[in-house]
């Protein structure tokens, strides 16, 4: 007999929910709640193939670990007894820094993800960590350090009431947002357009997002931060930057005025294929709308002057009066977030406290370029070890990160490594003990990094849908049982690392006095947490102490997980609101406009204005139905045009004599690939475009489906060589590639 669930989808960062049709202990269908407080029904075909990512025959159910040079089927404690035995050694031998941690994108659509690799870092003491981040978003989020203070906060576009919106380098009908957490994006933009706004769209493919705007100009790809500063200078030049009630946070603005003097529409029009004209133009419209947002994404982010791009964004919207103003770009307040602190001068942001070990590149937010990861593997250097142990949770780097064929030879060489990960993968292939996660209906879910991103201040909460199967190990478990076996306490119970966290938190709260808990006892307050395991504690205190909480009764209307639970659908907090000073934590209490990195690292953007690349380049592109390397093992979400192909313009094809539908042999610095051209208008003239997250061809990996139709990795035409100096964000888009019609695939 079938039943149904809610369930909140952890596909991609739109966070939309689900009502999950169950039969047994089976997900057979799932819709979009049209109760939930967010999402409101929308649903992408991702969510409605959650049944089919649940049930995904090759989804790892038991352990393995690896004996005389084979994965086998071990159990729980063999594993963890394992991990023990490897890690230890080598942190005691060698020192923590000779343990590498890489963590992956699918760990911010978990709540384990979200709970435990802070725990696990902060346990090692190792400075050898990498994410997804240096190939996607670290850009932004040194921008915001930079200019706010606080790496984590992040305006997002209020798409809800603006009247005039410029995307660059985005393209949220494919994507369903980034870093801007937007159930229905395409319905929000159709919205937009129906109230009278304007959608303006700067990307050098003409995406469904292009096509839907009222104005679209294909940009040179990686002159963004041209463009923008070009945009700033128009609204200095003309005396049109109005700040508003922003006006008294802001510091630098005369300065920032003299630094970007040069970059005149004329200066920067030939390196950006955009008319001086037209870049008057959008600066003109962007100062002229009663309410403005600037959003740019991972096209402006992976280029050269990623930072920069990121940067600029924010300024535009801050000469323009659009920062933190309804309509414009504003700070959501997640119901988790700390205990908002009285505003004024903080500790602000600091970039470079330690170096990698070889290519000597600064750490940004505590992580090291992720494309160094090979290198601090494989080359020895009188400074410090090698990275001889590496842990990967839900991270498989040897295709989301430049010259994979590097990295898989340098995996192959560790003394261990431990995967936590459903599959058997491209990279968690090489592991020494593999610990697969239970499927998504056999979670809990909460959003903690979403939520912070949210066009509007909501919290949900779903418990499984399905109970734990048999022999599976809940996944805040499983990393709770490898942050107690990589610090030296294996067989301690797992539960003591949430009671810690929860001591720890309580603690710290007790002494500031901004805190609803000062004063309190630590002890006591524990003793009221609710909930059936440690994380539902945990989210309970987070809850409690929260911009939103009950402060363990102080404020009886509150939130806590009690409240929560019995609004099954989430609790809706409002609509986003101006909230500056308080998420200020720079040094000066304002929004420092120009800081000195960015001050440093313009002279670089000077000197793109007079060097244009020329010959092909290329871009990556996303597909609605994929999310990264994730889910081309679905049938469901794979064929169709989400196919790896070489988008290429028609003029190019036929100067270059490659015929649609032919093999074509793409070279870049990293190396070849040879793969399937689609002669297409929808990518302009000089541009090729390959999309990210393919490859799945490798030896070792039980990715059946995936297999049969594998594609090309992409980022093995990259050599890891260019990266964003300030943040060390791989250059994935923009690239110098070659292109010579072949005669098989």
């Amino acid at each position: 007999m079938s039943r149904t669930a809610l369930r909140i989808c952890p596909l991609c960062e739109a966070t939309c929910g689900l009502t999950l049709t169950i039969e047994g202990t089976r997900v057979t269908g799932a819709r979009g709640d049209r109760d939930d407080v967010f999402s409101r029904g929308f649903i992408c075909p991702k969510g409605a193939s959650f049944g089919a990512v649940d049930s995904d025959p090759d989804r790892l159910r038991a352990p393995l670990v690896r004996q005389d040079g084979e994965l086998r089927e071990a159990t729980w404690e063999e594993a963890f007894d394992a991990v023990a035995a490897g890690i230890r050694p080598v942190v005691e031998r060698y020192g923590p820094n000779a343990v590498g941690v890489a963590l992956g994108n699918p760990n911010v659509h978990t709540m384990a993800g979200a709970l435990y690799p802070t725990v696990l870092l902060a346990g090692l003491g190792t400075r050898s960590i990498f994410s997804a981040s240096t190939v996607d978003q670290m850009p932004k989020h040194v921008s915001s350090g930079l200019l706010f203070g606080d790496a984590n906060a992040i305006p997002v576009p209020d798409l809800d009431h603006t009247d005039h919106l410029l995307l660059i380098g985005a393209n949220p009908l494919e994507s369903n947002g980034s870093l801007c957490t937007a159930p229905d994006f395409p319905g929000k933009l159709k919205a937009l357009k129906a109230r009278g706004g304007t959608l303006t769209v700067i990307d050098p493919r003409r995406t469904r997002t292009a096509r839907l705007a009222d104005r679209h100009l294909a940009i040179r790809p990686g002159a963004d931060a041209l463009l923008l500063a070009a945009m700033a200078q128009v609204l200095f030049a003309e005396g049109l930057v109005d700040t508003g009630a922003l006006g008294p946070l802001l510091t630098g603005l005369d300065e920032l005025r003299e630094e970007l003097r040069d970059f005149t529409p004329e200066a920067v029009a030939d390196a950006c294929d955009i008319d001086a004209a037209t870049i008057r133009t959008l600066a003109r419209e962007l100062a002229a709308a009663p309410t403005a947002a600037v959003y740019a994404r991972i096209g402006s982010c992976t280029v050269p002057h990623g930072t920069l791009a990121s940067w600029l964004v924010d300024v535009l919207n801050a000469l323009t009066g659009n920062l933190d103003r309804p309509g414009g770009a504003l700070f959501p307040q997640a119901a988790t977030d700390r205990t908002p602190r009285p505003a004024g001068p903080s500790h602000g942001f600091a970039l470079g406290r330690w170096h990698s070990r070889v290519g000597r590149h600064p750490e940004a937010k505590g992580e090291l370029p992720i494309s160094a990861l090979a290198e601090e593997i494989d080359t020895a250097t009188p400074e410090g070890e090698p990275i001889r142990a590496v842990i990967t949770v839900a991270a498989n780097p040897v295709l989301s990160v430049p010259d994979g064929d590097r990295l898989d030879k340098a995996l192959g060489a560790l003394d261990f490594m431990v995967s936590v990960d459903p599959y058997l993968n491209e990279t968690s292939r090489h592991a020494t003990v593999v610990l697969p996660p239970p499927p998504p209906s056999q979670s809990p879910h909460h959003d903690f990094a979403f939520n912070t991103l949210a066009v509007r201040n909501q919290v949900r909460y779903t418990r499984p849908a399905v109970p734990l199967e048999p022999g599976r190990m809940a996944e805040t478990e499983i990393l709770a049982r490898l942050i107690i076996a990589v610090t030296g306490m294996h067989g301690a119970d797992p539960s003591a690392v949430d009671d810690m966290v929860i001591g720890q938190t309580l603690g710290k709260a007790v002494k500031e006095a901004h805190s609803p808990a000062y004063g309190r006892d630590p002890g006591e307050l524990a003793g009221l947490l609710t909930g059936v395991s440690g994380p539902e504690r945990r989210l309970d205190l987070m809850l409690r102490l929260g911009p939103y909480g009950d402060g363990f009764g102080a404020r009886p209307d509150g939130l806590s997980l009690e409240r929560l639970l019995a609004h099954p659908h989430g609790i809706d907090l409002g609509p986003l609101t101006a909230r500056l000073p308080q998420p200020l934590k720079t040094r000066s209490g304002t929004v420092e406009l120009l800081p000195q990195p960015i001050v440093d690292d313009l002279p670089r953007l000077r000197e793109a204005m007079r060097h244009r690349a020329e010959g092909l380049v290329l871009v990556g592109r996303r597909h609605l139905r994929s999310n990264n390397s994730w889910m081309h093992n679905v049938p469901a979400l794979t064929g169709g045009t989400n196919r790896c192909t070489l988008h290429i313009h028609p003029e190019d094809a036929e100067r270059l004599g490659i015929a649609d539908g032919a093999p074509v042999r793409v070279k870049g610095a990293g190396g070849e690939v040879v793969t399937e051209a689609e002669v297409t208008d929808s990518v302009r003239t000089g541009v090729v475009s390959l999309p990210h997250g393919w490859g799945h061809d490798r030896p070792g990996a039980r990715l059946s489906h995936a297999a049969t139709d594998p594609g090309v990795n992409v980022n093995q035409l990259l050599d890891g060589s260019l990266l964003d100096p300030l943040s060390g964000n791989a250059v994935l888009n923009g690239v110098p590639v070659e292109l010579a019609a072949t005669v098989a695939l």
